[in-house]
């Protein structure tokens, strides 16, 4: 309804003496309208673009994610074959243990030995055993660790070995990191695309239809069918006075982006060639430790018939005995210590 309409206020001399009937203040209009984008500035395809940056910078962070948790994962299973390892060098040292301990039961049962002799090397069964039982527990508390970061059950008898080959080069850095810091930066650069493109101008083509009183004649006071096509042309320029602002905006995030790239590559350039000083060490130590076993194994051996025959006591037998699981001991420790620079360069690198 309307408070008034337009009318003629003048007087027309028709022919036939007929009058131009006024508009009715009642007005019905019922329309459907169809319009089509033409052109919207790039800016539908430049987000279709954003969308898949996006999810690709998402699958990105859940690889390097993934990254880290491949890392305790083999962090863990290395403290395992340490454990395993200790655990056998136990048995040798237990087994060296009984035979002075039945030379010596003999030497007493002989009235060549005391008992207090026989009695240090079982105390020292015992504290052998000691070692045994926390090492066991040490690496069940490592099983359950590696159970949870896994997903999966492991007991006492999986066996663990690092199967792949690690190989020392100097290749292209492999690190999910960087694939994460290049999918940030093509994700910044289409943020700028679509800035630029919303500020465009729209074109877009439109049909209009309807049935109203009047329609489009609006002198003909009746009932009619209408229809309307055309081109629209539409411009925000309100965001151009944001559009240096947005800009940037943007420019600081891939700044940063790149600055954390810098650092990141710093901080693992200055890991690798830790890496690679740790190999060169523990490699020359273990070089050195098998010199050392071989001489700690014939002294023992030597203490071994010394003991049988007498001329040394069984704290003298302990003490050779002792100072032969230190060195394996130690060569053990190198041995892991090797492995796990070896593999932090292959993670280093993201080559394992």
């Amino acid at each position: 309804y309307q408070s008034d309409v337009t009318r003629l206020n003048i007087n027309l001399p028709i022919p036939g003496g007929a009058s131009i009937e006024p508009l009715s203040k009642d007005q019905y209009r019922i329309t459907a309208d169809v319009s089509q984008l033409i052109y919207d500035g790039g800016i539908t395809r430049q987000q279709q673009q954003l969308q898949q940056l996006a999810t690709n910078a998402e699958q990105q962070k859940i690889t390097v994610e993934l990254y880290k948790l491949k890392e305790r994962i083999a962090a863990t299973v290395l403290s395992i074959l340490f454990v395993d390892e200790q655990l056998a060098q136990t048995k040798l040292l237990q087994q060296d243990l009984q035979i002075g301990i039945q030379r010596v039961e003999a030497q007493v049962a002989e009235g060549v030995a005391l008992t207090s002799n026989l009695n240090v090397l079982k105390a020292e069964v015992l504290k052998v055993e000691q070692r045994r039982i926390e090492l066991q527990s040490n690496k069940d508390a490592l099983l359950a660790i590696l159970g949870v970061l896994t997903q999966q059950q492991f007991n006492r008898n999986s066996k663990f070995t690092i199967s792949q080959a690690i190989v020392l080069t100097d290749g292209s850095n492999q690190r999910p990191e960087l694939a994460l810091f290049e999918q940030q930066q093509l994700l910044a650069a289409q943020q700028s695309a679509i800035i630029k493109a919303k500020n465009l101008p729209k074109l877009s083509a439109f049909v209009q239809g309807g049935y109203g009183l009047p329609g489009l004649n609006m002198l003909q006071n009746q009932f009619a069918w209408f229809g309307i096509t055309g081109l629209r042309m539409q411009w925000q320029l309100s965001n151009l006075y944001t559009k240096k602002k947005e800009l940037s905006i943007v420019a600081q995030q891939q700044q940063s982006v790149t600055i954390q790239k810098e650092i990141f590559l710093q901080n693992n350039a200055i890991q690798q060639e830790q890496y690679k000083t740790e190999l060169a060490k523990y490699q020359s130590l273990l070089n050195t430790d098998n010199d050392i076993i071989i001489l700690r194994k014939q002294i023992t051996e030597a203490a071994k018939a010394q003991l049988e025959n007498g001329v040394i006591t069984a704290n003298d037998y302990l003490r050779e005995v002792n100072a032969q699981d230190q060195a394996r001991q130690l060569q053990l420790t190198h041995k892991i210590q090797l492995l796990q620079a070896q593999i932090n360069w292959g993670l280093s690198n993201g080559n394992f």
